[in-house]
């Protein structure tokens, strides 16, 4: 009898240390209907899923903001040891930060950079990729493709942009501006400039319209692919080449990488989805191990061209 106690006490014990030892994350992403978004998400739980011991509880905020501020609350009332957040309207990320730290549990934004990133309490991260490469790219890109084509001289542009209270389409679209005031590139000029909210039917009836009351362009600058590949179809639908009107956008989802392969996108900057859903739940881990964290963790942007495209197409 005494050895059996003795066996049940070294396995409680055994079992209390491999609970003492779990974690769980509680992860609330914008909207899963974005396709950059869903890979992120799919880069978190399928990361997750080769640590022993770290358990991920994954929620789709809908585009709701209070819907996303509940879900945090949840988290915290759950008990959770971490919290991962891609906000849905960066500018109201402060009271989740303020909840978390009252709670004393670690919270890491990823991806969409939160209004209050420069007075983020300890215990609390950015995981992203720097948006003033992501845009700069992506124009510089288009500026020399139009040159190329013979057009430095004059160039009207349209740009596709995300929704406003994003942090990401705020920058990417200022960014386009940046590299259009360089003498490079100053020859381009926005004649039109609208809000596709990330979604590829708004990118394609904007330019739908765009097109039927006549204004001319010679090239689209999309903040994200899905926009862009909305903008592909409309040109298409109205026997526009996509040679002779180069599109661009930005994440390089397979789809868009897909299109680029069939000749229609003539650009698109990689974000790491996988990567930046990955580091997120790295960052917190390594908070919750009391490690040192940067406040801003970056995985850099990289140019996809038809040049480099194979490089690319199995990465996303």
């Amino acid at each position: 009898m005494k050895k059996i106690a003795i066996g049940a006490i070294a396995a409680l014990m055994l079992t209390t240390a491999a609970q003492a030892a779990d974690k769980k994350i509680g992860a609330t992403v914008s909207s899963l209907e974005f396709t950059f978004i869903a890979v992120m998400a799919k880069g978190m739980t399928d990361h997750t899923g080769k640590l022993p011991g770290v358990k991920l509880q994954l929620e789709d905020a809908k585009n709701d903001v209070a819907n996303q501020l509940s879900q945090v609350q949840n988290f915290i009332a759950s008990g959770v040891d971490a919290i991962v957040v891609n906000a849905v309207d960066t500018s109201a990320t402060q009271a989740m930060t303020d909840a978390a730290a009252k709670a004393k549990i670690p919270l890491v934004y990823v991806n969409r950079q939160p209004i209050n990133i420069d007075t983020l309490p300890d215990g609390q991260a950015f995981v992203a990729s720097n948006e003033v490469d992501s845009g700069t790219l992506q124009t510089k890109e288009v500026c020399r493709i139009l040159k190329e084509k013979g057009k430095g001289k004059g160039a009207n542009i349209v740009v596709l942009v995300g929704e406003l209270s994003n942090q990401a389409a705020v920058q990417r679209t200022k960014d386009i501006h940046d590299v259009i005031a360089t003498p490079d590139c100053s020859f381009m000029k926005v004649v039109e400039e609208q809000t596709g909210g990330w979604k590829r039917d708004a990118g394609q009836d904007i330019v739908t319209n765009w097109i039927s009351k006549g204004v001319k362009f010679d090239a689209i600058i999309a903040n994200n692919d899905d926009m862009a590949l909305g903008a592909v179809n409309a040109l298409k639908k109205n026997g526009i080449s996509t040679k002779d009107i180069p599109v661009s956008g930005i994440d390089a989802t397979q789809e868009a990488l897909k299109a680029m392969q069939d000749g229609d996108l003539a650009v698109t900057v990689f974000q790491d989805a996988v990567g930046q859903g990955a580091g997120s739940i790295d960052t917190a881990l390594n908070i919750l191990a009391g490690k040192k964290v940067e406040k801003k963790v970056y995985i850099p942007f990289q140019l996809v061209t038809p040049a480099n495209l194979k490089d690319y197409l199995a990465k996303n």
